[in-house]
C-alpha cells in the first residue's frame, strides 16, 4: 500500500493542533493559580513534552502499540528506539512515524493534566522523576490494553474512540493518587483561593478547544465523512457542555461566570473524546450537556471529602471520562461504529457492561501505580515541599523566578484602605498561616 498524501496531510495538521493542547493547557492553569505559581504550573506543562517525548521514543510507543508482547497486557520491544520504523513504514496508508508522533501527543498532554490535582506544593525536580516513569508505567500499558489490536480491552470490544479511558479517567484517576499522597495545601478550605487570571483560563480553553478537533477527528486518520461527523460531535459537545454548566450555575448560584463557562467548555470535551467516534450528532448534545451539569457538581466532592484536587482534575476528567465512557454503552450506533450499539440504539446491555468494566480496571490501575510511584518519590527524594517554600511561593523557591512584581512573596502584605472608602484591610495572611 502506497502513502495517501491526504490521510498524511490531515494526521500532520492534527499531530500539530493535539502539540497546541499542551502550551494551551499551561496556559489554562496557570491562570487558574495564584500569583505565586503561574510559572511553575505552566512549567509542569511544558516539561512534560521533552520527558514524554524521551520515554516515549526509547521504549513507550513500543510498549503501547506493538505486539509480541505479555499476551494483551503490554506490547513488545520491537521497536524500542524506534527500531526498525523508516520513513516508507506505514501504519495504515499513513507514516508510522507519524502515527508515533501523534500519538506521543496525546502521551504529552495525559501527564501534563495530571499536574493540575498538585498545583502549588509539588517539587518541580520530583514532578520531573515522576512524569516519564508513569507515562511508561501507566500510561503505555493502558494505552496498549484499550487502542492496540492485541490489547486484551482492545479485543473485549470496549470503545474507545480517542481516549475517554487512555487520556482523561487515567489522568483523573492518577491525579487522585498524587493529591492524596501529597495532601492539601496550606490554607485549603480556609482560604479562597481563586483563580488569579480569569483571562488566561479562557485564553487557555480557546487553545484546548482547537486542538480538540484533532485529538478527536484526527483520530480518525484520514480526512473522511467520519473526521467531518466527528468534527462536529466535538463542537457541539463543548457548545452543551458550556451551556449545562452556566444553567447550573444561573440557579443554583444565581450568576453564570466566565470561569463556569471555561469549565463546562472542558467538561463537553472530555466526554465526547471516547464517544465522538460512536454517537451521532444529536448522542454528542446529551453527552456534552449531561457532563457539563454532573462535573459542575462533582467538583464539589473534593470539600466533603477533604482532598485537595487543585484544579479539579478528578472532577471534570474522571468524571467526564466517566460520564463518556458509559454514555457510549447507551448512545452509540451502528452507522458510527460499523458494528456495535447503545442500548437506546437497539444493542442490549452488552456494550455498556463492557464499558463499566474497563472503566473500573483501568481507574484502578492507573489510580494504584500512581499512587504507589508518588509514594516511593515522597519517601526518596520527597514530592511535597515544605511548609517554608509554599508561603513563600512555589515559583520563587522552585525556579527563582515571578510571574509579577508583586509575587515576590507568598502573600501580600495588606493595603491601607482610602479613607472614606468603607474598606477593611485585610489580615496579614502569613500570620493566619
Amino acid at each position: 500500500m502506497d502513502i495517501d498524501p491526504a490521510a498524511t496531510g490531515w494526521l500532520l495538521a492534527s499531530t500539530a493542533l493535539v502539540l497546541l493542547m499542551t502550551p494551551g493547557l499551561a496556559i489554562f492553569y496557570g491562570g487558574m493559580v495564584r500569583t505565586t505559581g503561574v510559572l511553575n504550573m505552566i512549567m509542569m506543562s511544558f516539561i512534560s513534552i521533552p520527558l514524554v517525548t524521551a520515554a516515549w521514543l526509547l521504549v513507550g510507543y513500543s510498549l503501547a502499540f506493538s505486539g509480541g508482547g505479555a499476551g494483551g497486557f503490554l506490547g513488545g520491544l520491537a521497536h524500542a528506539g524506534m527500531l526498525g520504523i523508516t520513513p516508507q513504514t506505514l501504519h495504515g496508508s499513513v507514516p508510522e512515524l507519524l502515527y508515533a508522533t501523534f500519538q506521543l501527543s496525546f502521551a504529552i498532554i495525559t501527564a501534563a493534566l495530571v499536574s493540575g490535582a498538585i498545583a502549588e506544593r509539588a517539587k518541580f525536580a520530583a514532578w520531573m522523576v515522576f512524569v516519564p516513569i508513569w507515562a511508561v508505567a501507566v500510561y503505555c500499558v493502558i494505552a496498549h490494553w484499550v487502542w492496540a489490536p492485541s490489547g486484551w480491552l482492545f479485543k473485549m470490544g470496549v470503545l474507545d474512540y480517542a481516549g475517554g479511558l487512555v487520556v482523561e479517567i487515567v489522568s483523573g484517576s492518577s491525579a487522585l493518587a498524587l493529591a492524596l499522597v501529597l495532601g492539601p495545601r496550606i490554607g485549603f478550605k480556609v482560604e479562597a483561593m481563586r483563580p488569579h487570571n480569569l483571562p488566561f483560563v479562557l485564553l487557555g480553553v480557546g487553545l484546548l478547544w482547537f486542538g480538540w478537533f484533532g485529538f478527536n477527528a484526527g483520530s480518525a486518520l484520514a480526512a473522511s465523512g467520519l473526521a467531518a461527523a466527528i468534527f462536529l460531535n466535538t463542537l457541539v459537545a463543548g457548545c452543551l457542555g458550556m451551556l449545562g454548566w452556566l444553567a447550573v450555575e444561573r440557579f443554583r448560584d444565581g450568576k453564570p461566570t466566565t470561569f463556569g463557562a471555561a469549565s463546562g467548555v472542558v467538561a463537553g470535551l472530555v466526554a465526547i473524546t471516547p464517544s465522538c467516534g460512536t454517537v451521532n450528532t444529536l448522542g454528542a448534545a446529551v453527552v456534552g450537556l449531561v457532563a457539563g451539569v454532573v462535573c459542575s457538581f462533582a467538583i464539589a466532592v473534593k470539600f466533603k471529602l477533604n482532598y485537595d484536587d487543585s484544579l479539579d482534575v478528578v472532577g471534570v476528567h474522571f468524571v467526564g471520562g466517566v460520564v463518556g465512557v458509559l454514555l457510549i454503552g447507551l448512545l452509540a450506533t451502528a452507522v458510527m461504529t460499523q458494528g456495535p450499539k447503545g442500548l437506546f440504539y437497539g444493542g442490549g446491555m452488552g456494550q455498556l457492561g463492557k464499558q463499566a468494566l474497563a472503566m473500573v480496571v483501568v481507574a484502578l490501575y492507573a489510580f494504584t501505580v500512581s499512587y504507589v510511584l508518588a509514594l516511593l518519590i515522597e519517601r526518596l527524594m520527597g514530592f511535597r515541599l515544605s511548609r517554608e517554600d509554599e508561603v513563600s511561593g512555589v515559583d520563587l523557591t522552585q525556579h527563582a523566578e515571578t510571574a509579577y512584581p508583586e509575587g515576590v512573596y507568598g502573600h501580600q502584605a495588606p493595603r491601607r484602605p482610602s479613607l472614606g472608602s468603607g474598606s477593611r484591610p485585610r489580615p496579614n495572611e502569613d500570620e493566619e498561616t
